[in-house]
């Protein structure tokens, strides 16, 4: 498997990373399959976060490592400080207090990748670099980046970090994906626009993208008339999107290949570090996502899928 490199890290990121907002303590079998067929293909990064599943996610991945005995080979991407019924939680003792806590439930002195699940325009970036300076610098965490922050909050990290001689963020976690959000999935979720990509290229930016394959919509099993899933039709069922869907199918066609293959190498095939997260459920949608990982496209198809060019 394909890997980029993260500013921070002594180890490379591996291209799909594994997602566990399904693992529980009492699924640790399906959580030990899983996880071995994630490592069979390559893969050695981890995505959880302090709210999935109650914190049972991290903790089913801390016995999973405990059980495995290879935390030095595993990159574990987690995330913390979101908000909660009372608002926004981006600040210093939010911070310190979820990570904490993602260490104990982990059974680990150190996180990989760290980022925080949300942000809050209103808290100055400054308290936060600040904030994240420090668990660097005590070596609770080795990077940190913005889970759902928009490059322009991006950018005023960046100035402020070389500003004042700070450690900034190191990666950005959006949704990425060839079917374009009508909204944000849930409130102050953030998807890539335009903008974005352009900035996120000039500045070679790693992104790792959730959602990266639509939450199944091209898979097959949606269409204009099934409206059964209510998030997936508010958030991606449009007329542009569904247009993006038959390209995809025709450029599978043409490959060889399935829809939902070469929507995520749209996401892998940007002309900047991107990864993506997955969340495969068994042995072949695994092995699925690793053939879907090793097709590049051409940018001339990436802008045909994006119907941003009228040939392919």
């Amino acid at each position: 498997m394909k890997h980029i490199q993260i500013k921070g890290l002594d180890k490379p990121v591996s291209k799909l990373i594994m997602g566990s907002d399904f693992f529980r303590l009492d699924n640790g079998h399906e959580v030990s399959d899983l996880l071995g067929h994630y490592l069979a293909i390559g893969g050695n990064t981890i995505d959880s976060a302090f709210i999935y599943c109650g914190g049972e996610s991290e903790q089913a991945i801390g016995i999973w490592l405990d059980e495995m005995g290879n935390r030095d080979a595993i990159n574990i991407f987690t995330k913390g400080a979101h908000h909660d019924e009372h608002g926004p939680r981006v600040n210093p003792e939010a911070i310190r207090s979820d990570l904490f806590t993602s260490l104990e439930r982990l059974r680990t002195d150190y996180i990989d990748l760290y980022a925080l699940h949300r942000d809050d325009p209103a808290t100055p970036v400054g308290v936060i670099l600040e904030a994240l300076n420090e668990h660097v610098e005590a070596g609770r965490i080795r990077a940190f980046g913005g889970s759902n922050w928009t490059h322009e909050r991006l950018q005023e990290a960046a100035d402020y970090a070389d500003q004042h001689g700070l450690i900034g963020f190191s990666f950005s976690s959006p949704n990425l994906s060839l079917a374009k959000a009508n909204e944000p999935f849930w409130p102050g979720c953030v998807s890539t626009d335009e903008g974005a990509l352009h900035w996120h290229e000039a500045r070679q930016f790693p992104l790792l993208s959730w959602s990266s394959q639509a939450r199944g919509f091209f898979s097959g099993r949606f269409t204009p008339e099934n409206l059964d899933n209510a998030d997936l039709v508010r958030v991606f069922y449009s007329d542009e999107n569904w247009t993006r869907l038959r390209r995809a199918e025709q450029l599978a066609q043409e490959k060889g290949v399935s829809a939902i293959q070469i929507a995520l190498a749209y996401v892998l095939s940007q002309p900047f570090p991107a990864c993506a997260l997955i969340g495969p459920r068994s042995e072949a949608e695994m092995y699925s996502c690793r053939d879907g990982a090793e097709l590049v496209l051409t940018p001339h198809e990436l802008a045909w899928l994006d119907l941003t060019a009228a040939t392919v």
